[in-house]
Formats: structure tokens, sequence, C-alpha cells
């Protein structure tokens, strides 16, 4: 060959090289942009699952909540929590093999009795049915009124299977340790019902509620 067409060969085998490079490199660029691009939508979306402690006069009960199933519901307990809404509140329907219940701020340290069962936060909740979730022992439950959107901030657990009450109760979370102090607290002296309220209410507080993303 002679040498002109072989220095435009060697010159056209550095052109294809040197774009080689520069696709690479900017097939790399990319791929790490919508990595990070991806890292930083998923760091910025709710986890699909929260977790409380609820602190008790009666030990320690730890649950999961499914933000991704009752968005709402979730994030108004979550916000309620954080805020100190559900410290120092009593247990204040307590009924032996069915469920337990707080979340009103008139039980607030345990004064006022006959205002029990009737107050609630400034915000409502839409009722929120997932079919996976039901009423069976150690679940979370949103209580409201005769309307069923009506949920604010009064919550109960369920000592037993309930599936009686599915579809008209927004089921939120799950017991994962601690239901022998939820069955504790179901075994106090109660009133006769149907109230269900606690004769000693010091002995059913719930003392505060910590959120966290893990357990």
């Amino acid at each position: 060959m002679p040498s002109a067409q072989k220095s435009r060969a060697i010159q056209r085998a550095r052109r294809r090289q040197s774009r080689g490079r520069v696709y690479l490199l900017g097939a790399l660029a990319l791929i790490i942009i919508v990595g990070v691009g991806l890292y930083v939508y998923a760091t910025s979306q709710p986890p699909s699952i929260v977790y409380a402690k609820l602190n008790t006069s009666q030990g320690l009960i730890e649950v999961e909540l499914y933000q991704s199933k009752t968005p709402k519901t979730v994030t108004n307990f979550v916000n309620l929590a954080k805020s100190g809404f559900y410290d120092n509140l009593v247990w204040h329907r307590i009924h032996k093999g069915f469920v337990i219940q707080t979340g009103d701020p008139y039980s607030r340290n345990g004064v006022n009795n006959s205002t029990w069962g009737t107050g609630g936060s400034p915000q409502t909740l839409p009722l929120e049915i997932d079919s996976s979730l039901h009423n069976d022992a150690g679940y979370l439950a949103m209580a409201h009124a005769t309307d069923p959107n009506s949920g604010s901030s009064q919550f109960y657990i369920n000592l037993a299977n309930n599936r009686a009450l599915d579809g008209n109760y927004t089921v939120f979370g799950k017991v994962i340790t601690g239901m022998d102090s939820a069955y504790a607290i179901g075994n106090v002296p109660v009133y006769t019902p149907p109230d269900g309220q606690p004769i000693n209410p010091f002995s059913v507080l719930l003392t505060s509620v910590t959120i966290s993303n893990s357990p």
C-alpha cells in the first residue's frame, strides 16, 4: 500500500476509535444520569411501610403501617404522632376479646370521662379499603362516627378476628411485637359496657407514639 493510502487508513481507524470512545463516554454518562435520577426519585417517595412504637402503661406495642395501601390514613396518623397529639391519652374503649380503642384528645391525662369517645383531630379522613387487609387479631383500624368518611384520630386494635367489620373501617396497620401488651390492656377492669371505659385510666395510658422508617 502506498504511504499516502496507508496514512489515510490509519487516520480513519483513529477517527473510528475516537468516535467509539466518545460514544462509550456518552453512554456511561447517560447511565449515571439515569441512575442518579432514579435514586433521587426513589428516595423522595414515601416508604411503602412505616413503623410506630406505641408506648403504653402496659408495655410497648410496635406496629407497621401500610403507607402505600392507605396513604391518607397513615399520613394523618404519622403527622398526629409527630405533633404529640397521642401523648397521654387513655385507651378509653376496652372490650375483652374484641378491641381496644384510643386516640380521643378528650381522654388526655385520664380526666372528664363523660366526654371520652367523642373527640378527634381537625382532620377527617375518607374510608380507605384495601381488599388485602382485614380486621384480624393484631390489626389496627380507624374508628369513625356514623359517616364512614369521618375518621379522624381514634383507632382500635383488634384482639380477635373481627372480619364482620371488614369494609366498614380503614385497616391501616398491624402489630408486629407487643400483642401481650394489647391483651393486657384488654384485660383491665372496666365499667359496664357498652362504653367499656377503664376503671383505672392511668393503668391504660397511651403515653406516646414514635415514628420511624425501620422496625
